[in-house]
């Protein structure tokens, strides 16, 4: 089963000119709306919020905004377009970080170097997450329990879980040199006379220069980044990726193919959890502690990405590059109107008015298209 674009272009000459006008901007528009929003701030922050939109240090701002928002969509789009869902995500997410900053505490108080602890934090945390996604799988493909039900009662587990292992407390005590992989950069650039840009060296500068300074490609930026990548050839190019598509587009056809679809979707929870636990993980090394709550209210601003990113409701259809736009917009579009000093009440109901009007325009795509969603 091929995504939404590669079947319209083979319907595009059977239909008519004004429904091939609404295949294109159905493909099209969350870029042209990421445009249009982005040319709106540069003009508007200035006048009513006295700041500049477009700056390096907001761009950077911006990219570390999204970087737990984008990971937990990253796992969620592959289980989307298998027609299933994932309400798990935000609390595995928690359960990472606080599983994560234990183990790293523990192996660095146990004479461990601490580029050593860290990698056995990240082993800790995607690790339990993981196996919180293995038993989502299981669940939902030997036992046929409804996706909705089964992550939605595993994020009450989770949520138990990351509250008692963390005591109900943030883990801290954790070394010093754990912010640095987590808040330093690829690059740094120190504006004004004495600076200069950096590689892979902070610039040892104080005062005006290091009030100056911006880091640039932020290590969880670049984590991130190597992840979308990951995710793009997983699912554009391989095997995994195609048994996605045609397990979202008709789970029985793929049975009837010799697809091995409850092998398959035990891998897409494992993913999406392992994803979630990522970002558990760098959220304990930028705030150099563990967190039992840290995801609760990311869940919902993940699956909004999703969405607005083209992800049918119905699966079989989406992409990674339409999650990564789709958290763009949601990031870009929070912060400025917060530096133009819009309440956050107003901020949700612009959210949410973006998510409708991506169903719609999904919605009419697969009416075009006469798919119906999961069949038999």
């Amino acid at each position: 089963m091929t995504d939404s674009n590669a079947i319209a272009a083979a319907m595009e000459p059977r239909l008519s000119a004004d429904k091939r006008f609404v295949l294109l901007a159905s493909r099209l528009w969350a870029w042209v709306f990421l445009g249009v929003m982005i040319v709106f701030f540069i003009i508007a922050v200035p006048l009513f919020g006295g700041a500049t939109f477009l700056t390096v240090r907001n761009s950077q701002n911006i990219l570390m905004a999204i970087v737990p928002v984008l990971l937990l969509g990253l796992g969620q789009t592959f289980v989307i377009i298998a027609a299933g869902i994932d309400l798990s995500v935000g609390w595995v997410m928690s359960l990472a970080s606080v599983l994560s900053a234990h183990a790293i505490r523990a192996s660095y108080n146990a004479g461990a170097p601490l580029f050593l602890a860290v990698f056995l934090g990240f082993a800790a945390g995607v690790g339990g997450a993981a196996t919180v996604g293995l038993v989502n799988g299981l669940i939902i493909a030997k036992l046929k329990v409804p996706a909705f039900i089964v992550t939605l009662g595993t994020s009450f587990i989770v949520r138990g879980l990351s509250l008692l292992f963390s005591e109900n407390t943030t883990v801290i005590g954790l070394p010093e040199g754990v912010r640095d992989y987590g808040n330093e950069a690829l690059f740094y650039w120190v504006r004004g006379e004495g600076g200069g840009f950096y590689v892979l060296e902070r610039p040892e500068v104080t005062g005006a220069l290091l009030r100056s300074m911006d880091r640039i490609l932020a290590w969880p930026v670049v984590i991130t980044a190597v992840v979308v990548i990951f995710c793009i050839f997983l699912l554009k190019r391989t095997q995994f990726g195609r048994h996605t598509y045609a397990i979202g587009g008709n789970m029985q056809a793929a049975l009837r193919t010799g697809i091995p679809v409850d092998r398959h979707i035990i891998k897409l929870y494992m993913l999406s959890s392992a994803t979630a636990g990522i970002a558990g993980v760098l959220s304990t090394l930028r705030f150099t502690a563990g967190s039992a709550v840290i995801g609760d209210p990311l869940l919902l601003s993940s699956i909004a990405a999703v969405i607005i990113g083209g992800v049918s409701l119905f699966g079989g259809a989406g992409s990674i590059v339409g999650t990564v736009i789709g958290a763009l917009i949601i990031a870009v579009l929070t912060t400025g109107l917060v530096m133009l000093n819009v309440q956050a009440f107003w901020q949700f109901i612009v959210v949410g008015a973006v998510v409708i009007i991506a169903v719609l325009i999904d919605q009419s795509r697969d009416l075009i298209l006469g798919r119906r969603g999961r069949g038999s």
